[in-house]
């Protein structure tokens, strides 16, 4: 089935699951989750993948094993193009609207021990800076994990010192419900800003790789 957008009852089921985030809830609406919310995923995914690979859809399940919040389920359906592993492309909605992002998340010692060196390095450094700097002008949010100070061994004054203190790093736009609400102009919007995002991608699949666990 061919993505036309995202329909009003999706944000509208986000809202309503952020004020009752509970199993009866969800086993009451579970039908409305899955024609407003993960159809419309799944078709905008898979006509993403011609272009960017396979895109996994999350569960809506939270793993709650190891958190203090119990919640059972996600305020937000999220998408991922993997490029390897924990990097590549990334998409959400919520009751906020949309997001797309790329970049990596998980942060093993080993990929910010080679993330680190690649930017410490002036070639491959000033590649990711030139990179980032482009992403920011396009209006791009830059984020990730960052040390509040220096690592250790790195002076102040280091050139890339911003990059230096992330551990992991990715960039991100976002729209608000209305510019995505029943309009195929999502898909456009997830497939340009994805687009952006390969120099990103490439440069962390070349000096990051995945991660050793």
């Amino acid at each position: 089935m061919a993505f036309d957008g995202f329909p009003a009852e999706a944000f509208v089921f986000y809202q309503r699951l952020e004020a009752d985030n509970s199993r009866e809830f969800w086993q009451a609406h579970r039908s409305d989750y899955e024609r407003y919310v993960l159809a419309p995923v799944r078709s905008l995914a898979a006509e993403l993948e011609p272009e960017f690979g396979s895109v996994t859809v999350y569960r809506p399940q939270r793993d709650t094993r190891f958190s203090a919040d119990k919640s059972p389920y996600k305020t937000y359906q999220g998408a991922f193009a993997q490029r390897v592993p924990g990097l590549g492309f990334y998409l959400q909605i919520s009751a906020a609207g949309m997001q797309a992002s790329g970049g990596f998340h998980s942060h093993s010692s080993d990929q910010v021990a080679r993330y680190r060196e690649a930017v410490d390095a002036d070639r491959s450094g000033a590649m990711l800076a030139d990179v980032m700097a482009t992403l920011a002008g396009e209006g791009f949010v830059i984020g990730g994990d960052r040390l509040k100070t220096m690592p250790r061994g790195v002076p102040a004054d280091h050139p890339r010192a911003d990059l230096m203190r992330h551990r992991s790093l990715t960039a991100s736009r976002d729209w608000p419900t209305e510019s995505v609400t029943g309009t195929r102009d999502a898909f456009c919007l997830i497939e340009q800003t994805w687009r952006q995002l390969v120099p990103l991608c490439d440069w962390l699949g070349e000096h990051v790789g995945p991660g050793a666990y």
